[in-house]
């Protein structure tokens, strides 16, 4: 749509957003209009009656408030960009609401880690689906890497001599270069010996069928989800980034300090690292199980 190719020239080339929220923003213009029922043929037949029942939508299908305030945030920046143009009546970007969020609302949510080790152990047969996913799976959970991170590494972020892992943060605008463990660098070598098909393409992770391109972004989320939901695991949300919060949640609970965990996840502030780290529940059972009498 060129409304929305506009769009994020102006994210890019005028707000200077990150590569990673322009493509985010996008995603979630493109789910808008392709839901609107009739289709609509300009910008200005679009009824804020259609933007609530959008996010009506979403809320139903168990989407977090959190979630459905980024995606309120998303649709009010792009009918301002429009109404700006005057592709569309001023008025709609004033009335599309956000539900009302609380001082760190919402305990991040994501599969125990003994869950994360069921998910790989379940990954790691032979058929090529399994060994392709097993490794991107191992990225997520072991680097807690985004998803986007995963679909940008090339054969050329991997240092075999030098055993490390180059890693571009797009979101910082920045690399980090980690040490490629032995577990995941074999199930990568896997994947490249046995199943990644032999073409031109550069980037690592690529479609198994015709017609062969690269894994996007978006793509990543249904592998996650697809392989959590048949473990029986009813988490919300179910994909990629959940991957994100276990590892998170599991160096928190091995001792690592929060700059430690920031640094791994590649966070420039502590703040972010926090919205990982809410609550340590197992540690709240241990306080809740001690016998404060015992310290008086």
């Amino acid at each position: 749509m060129a409304q929305i190719d506009a769009f994020a020239c102006h994210m890019r080339d005028e707000r200077g957003l990150s590569p990673v929220t322009i493509s985010t923003r996008c995603e979630r213009l493109t789910w808008f209009f392709a839901g609107l029922c009739p289709p609509r043929d300009t910008l200005s037949a679009i009824t804020v009656a259609d933007v609530d029942a959008f996010i009506e939508s979403k809320s139903k299908k168990g989407w977090t408030r959190a979630s459905l305030a980024a995606l309120s945030s998303s649709l009010r920046s792009f009918f301002a960009f429009a109404e700006a143009r005057g592709w569309c009546p001023s008025g709609i970007t004033a009335v599309i609401e956000s539900p009302r969020l609380y001082t760190r609302e919402g305990i991040p949510e994501g599969p125990g880690w003994d869950d994360v080790q069921r998910l790989l152990v379940a990954t790691s047969g032979d058929r090529p689906a399994d060994i392709r996913d097993h490794a991107i799976l191992m990225l997520l959970a072991v680097y807690g890497l985004r998803r986007g991170e995963v679909a940008a590494l090339r054969l050329d972020d991997l240092d075999w001599e030098g055993e490390s892992i180059h890693i571009t943060r797009p979101k910082q605008r920045r690399a980090q270069r980690y040490p490629l463990l032995h577990a995941v660098g074999e199930a990568i070598l896997r994947y490249l010996r046995e199943v990644r098909p032999r073409c031109g393409h550069r980037a690592l992770f690529l479609t198994l069928g015709a017609p062969i391109r690269p894994l996007s972004a978006p793509s990543i989320t249904p592998v996650a989800h697809a392989h959590l939901s048949r473990l029986g695991l009813t988490l919300s949300p179910r994909g990629a980034h959940c991957l994100r919060h276990a590892c998170a949640s599991h160096l928190l609970a091995s001792g690592f300090s929060l700059k430690q965990i920031g640094d791994h996840l590649g966070h420039r502030s502590a703040n972010s690292t926090l919205s990982y780290t809410k609550v340590d529940l197992t540690g709240l059972r241990q306080v809740a199980e001690l016998d404060l009498g015992a310290l008086l």
